[in-house]
């Protein structure tokens, strides 16, 4: 029987540190399956060869250098250049079958088990639950199947100008056809979730196996002080789960920040680990998600319930100040007691 993989894309240099901590977060978690990255050609040589040290095969794919079919398929939708970068997953021909993972997404614990899943297994997607979400999922790696998609993507394009709206395109009957191809939630959780029905998150969180750090900002878009283990950057658009993002930080400083220094060597790069910074959004002290109010916010006026409402609607909640996971449990917890 043919060999199974995780599969991961890293487009550039600051991907390739979230799949460095994807990697190891499955090799902390004693996985059975190979690990592969898929890279673009801009990710650079030390990065290159630090997913080497973690990954059992690293492979250099660029569309532009691909066959007629993905030729033809760049000329008519030249906007979909990193989507179909990604679906070279089916060409890795030589796996039985694959769990693709985003590089923002990070294990929490084993999770072979998904490889007993068939194609198209995946999660739903929180913002519209009848599409699953394409940060993880199974799939059979199939040169056919491959064909198909490519020429799925010249004729149709992406309804979202990403690779989650040709997947969903493509396997159009997920919602409906098998129940056993929606994985659960834990399997692909993302911080949206956790505000927008925190009592589920307070069922089930403790369970989650996966954490997707979903929105623009991704755990690489902060800092990090390693010897006060304080976190820092933009406190109103911090996106994920506090304590989440804690584990990212410690995981990436303790075990890819030391091999890229060594590739590096005397040559610059930013690790994103600094000294003490004065904009702190999490610690050691606040993984029970308590906020802490910086100079910038502590200046910002007080929002109207209007005000605030439309935030929320626009995806623009102060998740580290007024709209805190310990504000938002404190105000339920007087209702579900």
């Amino acid at each position: 029987m043919a060999e199974q993989a995780f599969v991961t894309l890293a487009t550039n240099d600051n991907y390739a540190r979230g799949a460095m901590v994807l990697g190891k977060s499955l090799r902390n978690h004693d996985t059975s399956k190979k690990l592969v990255a898929l890279i673009g050609p801009e990710v650079s040589e030390p990065c290159q060869s630090v997913l080497r040290r973690i990954f059992d095969e690293v492979l250099v794919v660029d569309v532009l250098d691909s066959g007629d079919t993905a030729h033809l398929a760049m000329m008519k939708r030249p906007e979909l250049g990193v989507t179909l970068t990604k679906l070279h997953c089916w060409t890795l021909t030589h796996f039985s079958k694959c769990v693709f993972m985003d590089a923002d997404t990070m294990v929490l614990s084993n999770i072979d088990e998904l490889f007993d899943r068939e194609e198209l297994s995946a999660s739903p997607d929180p913002g519209w639950p009848d599409c699953f979400n394409s940060g993880v999922f199974v799939f059979r790696p199939s040169e056919e199947t491959y064909a198909k998609l490519l020429e799925y993507c010249s004729e149709h394009g992406s309804f979202d100008g990403g690779d989650q709206g040709v997947l969903n395109g493509f396997f159009s009957d997920w919602a409906t056809a098998d129940i056993s191809k929606h994985l659960p939630f834990i399997y692909n959780l993302s911080s949206v979730a956790i505000y927008t029905y925190l009592p589920a998150f307070k069922q089930f969180g403790q369970n989650a196996k996966v954490v997707h750090f979903l929105g623009k900002n991704k755990p690489w878009s902060y800092t990090y002080d390693p010897k006060s283990t304080q976190i820092s950057g933009n406190v109103s658009d911090a996106a994920a789960h506090p304590s989440f993002l804690l584990d990212w930080w410690k995981l990436y400083s303790s075990t890819v920040v030391p091999a890229l220094q060594e590739q590096f060597g005397d040559q610059p790069f930013h690790s994103g680990c600094v000294e003490s910074q004065y904009s702190e959004i999490v610690s050691d002290e606040s993984t029970q998600h308590e906020s802490h109010p910086t100079q910038a916010s502590a200046l910002e006026p007080q929002l109207s319930s209007e005000e605030r409402k439309e935030r929320w609607e626009h995806g623009q909640a102060d998740y580290m100040g007024m709209d805190s996971f310990d504000n938002i449990k404190k105000k339920l917890d007087t209702f579900l007691k």
